[in-house]
């Protein structure tokens, strides 16, 4: 269904069941994947995918060309997978150079005036709260979440399972499993409710707990609390995962 006060340019492609509403705007390289709800005055354009089953609310803008200065022209893409939902007035902008994606996964929830910029990359199962915003460049891995009105520095990451405190200003990457909090951020515990939440059994809990005081808390040099991580907990696939994500760490860890 589409409404007759929609625009719709001939070379977009609409799936199966899709429904747009009043004054909608869609351009001409746009993909709908099937059973896609635009509720009204929504603009997709660029070189912009979205997969199935998502929804968007009145005034979000997906595709756009990039904020960045640095823009010189090219085609550049966001490409959108399934059963997401984008709330009133989300923006999602299109990569800088010529042949890059803004990429976003499946099944996330961006609450209104939430920003994704040019070049982020964003997993599944992810929440931004209201006016969270994504610098550009920035990775936020699956499940975790960020509050209302913080602000992620660009080339920051955000592990899996991790949560960003409301009004935070993230300067640095947040390991995975942890909760940070503050301007600038730091982290402050791991994130426990969000983990028993997830279902991550009570002794794996325990372990990452005890890996964030020999992180934070130890008075450890990072790479000697890396190594002692190493060795108490080697069959651990959480620690290794974490290990890992701050040994790849280009931003430093907000500590």
């Amino acid at each position: 269904m589409i409404h007759p006060t929609a625009i719709v340019h001939p070379g977009a492609r609409i799936g199966a069941g899709c429904r747009i509403g009043p004054y909608c705007v869609l351009g001409e390289h746009v993909v709908l994947g099937d059973r896609c709800l635009l509720h009204s005055h929504v603009v997709v354009d660029g070189h912009t995918t979205l997969g199935c089953d998502n929804e968007v609310y009145p005034f979000a803008s997906l595709g756009m060309k990039t904020q960045d200065l640095k823009w010189k022209g090219g085609l550049t893409r966001v490409e959108i997978g399934d059963r997401n939902v984008f709330r009133e007035y989300v923006s999602v902008h299109s990569a800088t150079a010529d042949g890059g994606v803004t990429r976003v996964g499946s099944d996330n929830h961006f609450l209104a005036n939430t920003h994704l910029a040019h070049d982020v990359q964003v997993g599944n199962r992810v929440i931004m709260s209201n006016l969270a915003t994504l610098a550009g460049h920035v990775i936020v891995e699956d499940h975790a979440i960020i509050g209302g009105l913080a602000a992620v520095h660009q080339f920051c990451r955000i592990g899996r399972h991790a949560m960003v405190g409301g009004c935070s200003k993230l300067v640095q990457d947040v390991a995975p499993f942890m909760m940070a909090d503050g301007n600038p951020a730091e982290t402050r515990f791991i994130n426990k409710v969000g983990l028993e939440r997830a279902g991550f059994d009570a002794e794996v809990v325990a372990m990452l707990a005890k890996a964030y005081k020999t992180l934070f808390r130890s008075g450890l040099t990072l790479e000697n609390a890396l190594s002692r991580l190493e060795s108490e907990w080697p069959s651990s696939l959480e620690v290794r995962e974490l290990v890992a994500f701050i040994r790849g760490s280009q931003r430093g860890l907000a500590r």
